[in-house]
């Protein structure tokens, strides 16, 4: 289970993290000269019941937003830190919209410097913070005053964690396809190169080989480690660091996303349902947009249907989203938007699907005018029977079935027998398909039985 924090500039996240796991998790040499986080930090925080929850410590300057929706695309769970002297602040809400953007729903908020303010200010604070975050969708399950200096409140801080970590669904189990988003790469002399990130799915295990993208290169894993400590297997949920064979430093950055299988292809257009926040902001198809997804981000362009934003009519809407850099994506999958200049966050949304089959133009329109509210959003809904149906006499390739609707293959698998659709080798066909199929044999069968009476 990885905690994310989240927050504005000075208001005491990495003091906060280093009170409650021990960790400083600046460890850049101008990060101790400025005394701001520049980059992301990891910590692993110890709880009472015996579970280790991975802590991502994440910038709190606007001009490191970009490192933060790095470092949050992953999480579980967040701690909104909130500074009782100032209080709600301008990256305060910025972070609070990205975790309700990413469905971040689950955690708590810290108040810290509790001991810089007298009690009747704290508790305006409390109240104050209550009202800001009543209209979005985050939830913590307690507002608690600490002081990292004192170590006032961090005890209660500990068990709100806990609390809340006790809310977080299950990730997927652990026979679904392996995906690691790479945060970090270096190299370690006697070791090679080394890549971190939180594991999104699956499990890998030592000695298993791995597809590095871009670029599909094969690269083997020599190592695994949990928070310093060598481990033989990583699963979904976990902070790791896996050692690759087969890989030179230069090859690897973040952005890059280790996965298991061949399956897996970059992807330049996605299918998505979008969420516009900022009010009256008319969006166009010649409007260039930063999209952050996982660990990567790239520019994109967006085309919607006459439902979209022409004029801002809608705030969501469906759309096909078309991408400067390949990225490496699945069905479900949350993303952010952002404007270059000036930069702020204006939305996000989900995928639909990372491989869009080619469409003709008037298909396309009637695709993309379907509301973003229906049910087709959701993986399972659109995906079987929707991508099954539109493969037509060519079928789809089952392998890619997983990747673009977010399920396991079991679930895959499931789905498509109860639906009938016919599996042959690795394309799957729609009963639609199949029924035609029969058809026309069948009419063969009686044709030749007609024109031939007497042939065996």
């Amino acid at each position: 289970m990885i905690l994310g924090t989240a927050g504005h500039i000075d208001h005491g996240k990495t003091a906060l993290v280093r009170a409650l796991t021990g960790v400083d998790t600046d460890r850049l040499p101008e990060e101790k000269k400025r005394g701001i986080t520049i980059d992301l930090g990891f910590a692993p925080l110890e709880m009472d019941d015996g579970l280790t929850i991975g802590v991502v410590d994440v910038p709190g300057h606007e001009a490191f937003i970009r490192t933060m929706l790095a470092g949050a695309s992953g999480i579980d769970m967040a701690m909104l830190v909130i500074a009782a002297d100032e209080g709600v602040m301008p990256q305060t809400s910025e972070h609070l919209e990205i975790l309700s953007l990413l469905r971040i729903k689950h955690g708590v908020v810290a108040l810290t410097k509790c001991d810089l303010v007298d009690d009747e200010w704290l508790e305006l604070q409390k109240q104050e913070i209550s009202a800001f975050l009543s209209p979005g969708t985050f939830r913590p399950v307690e507002i608690v005053p600490v002081s990292a200096r004192t170590g006032a409140g961090i005890a209660e801080l500990r068990s709100a964690i806990s609390a809340a970590s006790r809310m977080v669904s299950e990730r997927a189990p652990e026979d679904d396809l392996f995906r690691m988003p790479v945060d970090r790469a270096f190299t370690v002399k006697g070791t090679g190169t080394v890549v971190t990130g939180t594991v999104w799915s699956g499990r890998v295990h030592r000695d298993t080989t791995l597809i590095l993208h871009p670029g599909s290169r094969s690269v083997r894993v020599r190592g695994i480690e949990h928070h310093g400590h060598s481990a033989e297997t990583a699963r979904g949920g976990e902070r790791t660091a896996i050692a690759l064979a087969g890989v030179d430093l230069d090859e690897v950055q973040r952005g890059s996303v280790l996965v298991s299988s061949l399956a897996w292809t970059a992807t330049r257009e996605i299918l998505a349902s979008v969420e516009i926040t900022q009010e009256n902001l008319r969006i166009t198809a010649r409007t260039k947009m930063r999209l952050h997804i996982g660990t990567s981000e790239t520019d994109v362009r967006i085309r919607m249907g006459d439902a979209g934003t022409g004029g801002s009519r809608k705030n969501s809407f469906r759309a096909l989203v078309h991408l400067d850099d390949p990225v490496v994506v699945r069905g479900g999958d949350r993303f952010v938007l952002r404007l270059p200049s000036p930069a702020r966050t204006i939305g996000g949304g989900v995928v639909v699907d990372p491989y869009p089959p080619a469409r003709k133009r008037g298909r396309q329109r009637s695709m993309l005018e379907v509301p973003s509210t229906s049910a087709r959003d959701s993986a399972s809904a659109y995906g079987i029977e929707s991508m099954v149906a539109e493969g037509g006499a060519a079928g789809v390739a089952l392998s890619t079935l997983p990747i673009r609707t977010g399920m396991t293959s079991e679930a895959v698998a499931s789905l498509l027998a109860r639906n009938g659709s016919a599996v042959i080798g690795n394309l799957v066909f729609s009963p639609e398909v199949v029924a035609g199929v029969q058809a026309r044999i069948e009419r063969r069968i009686l044709s030749d039985a007609a024109n031939h009476p007497l042939a065996d």
